[in-house]
């Protein structure tokens, strides 16, 4: 009987499937399903991975651009730091998430695709010698690209990195 509430209690909103207390399950992107998930879920996956995170103005709000928010990050984002952090055994900081502020796009920020992490030479090191150069993205910033297919852009001083899979979690 509880599988029956369950799912009785389900709804689908605008392509995306909700469930009480949970909040969005997934939305219907043009190739495939996308799992979005919360801050709090978010911050406790990198928690428990060991990945920090900042702002400029010490806040999560997704509607203010000096905030680091993780709100309606995919879950392959979250898992691909994860993959990062466990493959490269570098300490990694996570400086922007989903908040506004970001370039716009199909696989932006603001759609849960992209994480910025504070430059440090461990990351750089790793991802420069590990993944395969491929040249320099339209605005200049140099790229690398994951065996898995996710691309590293050295943007200055922090690292743009595009997950549009978990990295091989």
């Amino acid at each position: 009987m509880r599988v029956r509430s369950v799912l009785t209690s389900l709804a689908v909103v605008s392509g995306a499937l909700f469930a009480p207390g949970i909040g969005a399950l997934t939305t219907a992107g043009a190739a495939h399903a996308v799992t979005k998930i919360s801050h709090a879920t978010a911050t406790s996956m990198f928690s428990a991975s060991g990945i920090t995170w900042s702002s400029s103005g010490n806040c999560s709000d997704r509607y203010n651009s000096t905030c680091t928010s993780f709100e309606q990050l995919n879950l392959a984002t979250a898992q691909g730091a994860q993959t990062l952090k466990s493959a490269s055994g570098c300490a990694l900081n996570i400086t922007g998430g989903t908040e506004v502020g970001h370039a716009s796009g199909t696989y932006s920020h603001w759609n849960g695709y992209k994480l910025d992490f504070g430059k440090a030479t461990c990351v750089t090191n790793y991802v420069k010698n590990t993944f395969t150069y491929i040249g320099l993205r339209g605005d200049g910033a140099p790229q690398w690209k994951s065996t898995s297919g996710n691309v590293y852009a050295d943007e200055g001083n922090h690292w743009d990195v595009t997950y549009y899979n978990c990295g091989g979690c």
